[in-house]
């Protein structure tokens, strides 16, 4: 946070920005960098990616399945596809709903990832079990029919609304602003805490189902509250980020390294890795190529590729 703040194509000291915080200088320059691009571009990155990762500890958690992700299960290309299509009803026009427009967003996000879930789910179930094998092919089946959809309909929009879609879909935090932040944060307030709550069942899941059932755990009723908090999470992010993928791959699993397989320790240790993963790959997108900047959600594609290749492969060792 502090380099992202100090650094960019304005370079700033440390008595320069602790001055403009405490309000003890004046100068409008630093007051428009700091509070209008850059401090709330590094909120909604440590929100954004503390949210993918406690909601990738409850997805893995829930399938028992240590490759499962919400970007590689198709509910970030639900999620996305859904407030693509709003910005497609809406073109033209986000500007003049404003607020009202930012705090919607969340809502289609939710919807569109719901469809996804529950579409997953249901070609998922074998047996009257949740088959976790075939969950991971259907969710990267579901996503790519989701991401063609975003496609089809961002390519029906007016030129400027195309060129915002097409940078959002590929996961970008560079239009971040206080307004974004006010609408995803009522969400994590609500739905981490739930979370994190209820972490220990989510220790009982990794046990057989009917071990988990005979002890008087309504397994399908507390599975369903646990992904439909972790999908409203995704989708607030989804919906000012755009779809970031492998965050809930990669945080989950270097939390439990550091603390264990306890996840009333996991989650917030999760949250943690995913807000520094998110911070550090933003920082890396606006200033690599200064200064052209490139999608956050290509420079974690290009961390999360290798790492989820290395998993295969750990996996079938």
């Amino acid at each position: 946070m502090y380099i992202s703040l100090t650094n960019g194509a304005f370079d700033m000291t440390v008595g320069e920005v602790i001055g403009t915080l405490l309000r003890i200088h004046d100068d409008p320059r630093f007051e428009l960098i700091i509070f209008d691009f850059r401090l709330p571009r590094i909120v909604i990155a440590a929100l954004v990616g503390m949210g993918l990762g406690v909601a990738g500890t409850v997805i893995q958690g829930i399938t028992r399945n240590g490759l499962a992700d919400s970007g590689i299960l198709g509910i970030n290309a639900g999620a996305g596809a859904a407030i693509v299509v709003f910005m497609f009803f809406f073109q033209g026009q986000l500007s003049d709903l404003g607020t009202i427009g930012i705090m919607l967003q969340p809502l289609f996000g939710l919807a569109g990832g719901l469809v996804a879930a529950l579409t997953i789910y249901f070609f998922s179930f074998k047996g009257g079990r949740l088959d976790t094998e075939r969950l991971l092919l259907t969710g990267i089946a579901i996503g790519s029919g989701f991401g063609a959809l975003s496609l089809y309909v961002s390519l029906k929009m007016k030129s400027a609304d195309f060129e915002m879609a097409t940078v959002w879909i590929s996961g970008s935090i560079y239009n971040a602003n206080w307004i974004y932040i006010c609408s995803m944060l009522p969400w994590l307030l609500i739905l981490v805490p739930v979370i994190f709550h209820k972490a220990h069942l989510l220790d009982l899941f990794q046990l057989e189902e009917t071990t988990v059932t005979s002890i008087g755990v309504k397994v399908e009723r507390e599975k369903s509250i646990l992904l439909l908090a972790s999908i409203g999470i995704i989708s607030s992010c989804v919906s000012v980020s755009g779809s970031i993928s492998f965050i809930g791959l990669m945080a989950p699993h270097i939390a439990r390294s550091l603390v264990g397989t306890r996840h009333r320790s996991i989650i917030p240790v999760s949250g943690a890795v995913g807000m520094l993963l998110v911070l550090i790959a933003d920082f890396i997108a606006k200033t690599a190529f200064s200064p052209v900047e490139i999608p956050v959600g290509i420079v974690v594609s290009i961390i999360g590729v290798p790492y989820f290749l290395y998993l295969l492969v750990k996996r079938k060792q």
